[in-house]
């Protein structure tokens, strides 16, 4: 991934008004990534979407590698189960999500292989305490952001235990001083205390709510907190901005448990999500093809 500023912080000493400029990232998936996840999840080959879908295999196989074209997009749409017009849109190059500002998070970009992983920090901006989310390639952005602001992280949560989101977990756990992360018992590391889903967590004066999106890991959680000025979900790969996370584990549990426990919130609420920029539930209902039932007739 390509292209994104360096993460600002912009505070005042005296009063601690911090005001978060995160990174410009591009969208972690393509149209064809889209259509190729919900391709596999579906367990469809080239030629049988191809025949479902009215095309001939050469058109599908070209679509999968990049060469898009409206009209076959939008026949595999519905075959796919997918929302055509968001497709289109993605393909034109007509959604970015509307930035975000949002004190009480941080949020760090760094790279892993051939990819970038997020992770970030959530405080109490009234009592300067803080939790870590995921730790990304390296911790160390987000460790200078806390020393900054004089943070006080008193906890580590894991979404998923995928290698992109816990390489840095040791010097995180050391860098903090924190014993040990938190992750929830489906996952079964070792590193980590297991909670059940639906355990509930304080950060300083916030409220954090588990809920079990699974799926894309097999013990995947999003974090959900109270307390700031919107409502804020950590949602490791369960979503990304108009897509989601392969259902490597299971594609229809991961699409249900989206449904369950990440679009039944308030539209305004911030999704931090482990690829890719910010974005917010409305704007995922209103342009996340793997959700046509939420778009409007």
């Amino acid at each position: 991934m390509v292209g994104h500023r360096l993460h600002q912080l912009i505070h005042s000493v005296a009063g601690f008004n911090i005001m978060s400029a995160f990174p410009d990232l591009p969208l972690e998936d393509n149209p064809e990534d889209i259509v190729g996840k919900a391709q596999r999840g579906l367990g469809l080959t080239e030629p049988q979407l191809a025949e479902r879908a009215g095309l001939s295999t050469d058109v599908v196989v070209a679509l999968l590698e990049g060469q898009l074209d409206e009209s076959a997009l939008r026949a595999v749409a519905p075959v796919l189960a997918l929302d055509a017009d968001s497709l289109v849109r993605q393909a034109n190059g007509d959604f970015e999500p509307e930035p975000v500002e949002l004190e009480g998070l941080l949020m760090a970009n760094t790279e892993f292989d051939d990819m970038t992983v997020n992770a970030f920090i959530v405080f109490d901006p009234a009592t300067r305490v803080g939790a870590l989310f995921d730790t990304g390639a390296k911790v160390d952005p987000l460790v200078e952001q806390a020393r900054a602001l004089d943070l006080n992280i008193e906890q580590v949560f894991l979404t998923h235990t995928h290698a992109d989101h816990i390489a840095d977990l040791g010097n995180a756990l050391q860098d903090f001083a924190v014993g040990q992360a938190m992750v929830g018992e489906g996952e079964g590391f070792a590193g980590a205390v297991p909670f059940a889903p639906g355990a509930k967590f304080a950060i300083g004066n916030l409220q954090v709510e588990t809920r079990l999106t699974w799926g894309h890991a097999k013990g995947g959680i999003t974090f959900v907190i109270s307390g700031l000025k919107r409502p804020l979900a950590i949602v490791g790969d369960a979503i990304f901005a108009g897509s989601m996370g392969g259902g490597k584990e299971s594609y229809a549990d991961a699409l249900e448990t989206n449904r369950q426990a990440i679009f039944t919130l308030p539209d305004d609420t911030v999704v931090a999500c482990g690829h890719g920029p910010l974005t917010s539930v409305g704007e995922e209902k209103a342009n996340n093809p793997f959700f046509p039932e939420f778009k409007q007739a």
